[in-house]
Parts: structure tokens; C-alpha cells; sequence
């Protein structure tokens, strides 16, 4: 067997560990794992999906959020915290469509 890369012995066999991440977030409980309650993963979620400029899933999470007990003016008051971050026209993005989700009840 050949002797192991610099990376591979700084990182180890990651595939086993991509392989579980995988089946834990898309296939797993993790979204009903008690350690961290429903409405911070979902502020964590929108979080990240904003930063990242993952638009195209953002109204779905803000419904979830929503469904989780978030209200608009959190997800806003979140929203403008994460403008210093992200930038603002993202979160100005993100406003926007948190304001389209939260109208569509009304």
C-alpha cells in the first residue's frame, strides 16, 4: 500500500465523513434533532442561504421559517445584521422576498 500524501495524513479519509455529512443533512433526522431548537436552524438556514446568494431556496427556508415560529420583523432585524457580512444589496434581496413570503398569508 502506498505510503499516505501530506493531505491525506492532515485530512484522512474523508469520503466516510462526506458520506455521513451527506445522509445526515439530506437524508437523516437532522432537521428534527432536538439539541438545537426548529426556529435557529431555520435562522441559521436563511443565514447562510443569503450570504451564499442561494436566492432560488430562500423562499421555501423563509416559509419554514415561518412554519418555526420566526415573525417578519425577526427575519428582517436578522436580515439587516447579516447586510455588514453579506452586503447590502444581498440583504436588501433578501427583504424583499421575506416581504413576498410574509404577504402571501395576508
Amino acid at each position: 500500500m502506498p505510503e499516505p500524501t501530506p493531505a491525506q495524513r492532515a485530512i484522512g479519509d474523508f469520503a466516510p465523513k462526506l458520506v455521513q455529512l451527506t445522509d445526515d443533512v439530506l437524508f437523516g433526522d437532522v432537521w428534527k434533532r432536538t439539541e438545537l431548537p426548529a426556529r435557529d436552524r431555520s435562522l441559521i438556514t436563511v443565514a447562510s442561504l443569503i450570504t451564499s446568494s442561494s436566492f432560488e431556496q430562500l423562499p421555501n427556508h423563509l416559509r419554514l421559517a415561518r412554519q418555526n415560529g420566526l415573525t417578519e420583523t425577526e427575519l428582517k432585524e436578522a436580515i439587516i445584521h447579516l447586510a455588514f457580512y453579506a452586503g447590502w444589496p444581498k440583504a436588501m434581496s433578501a427583504i424583499q422576498v421575506a416581504k413576498t413570503i410574509f404577504a402571501e398569508d395576508q
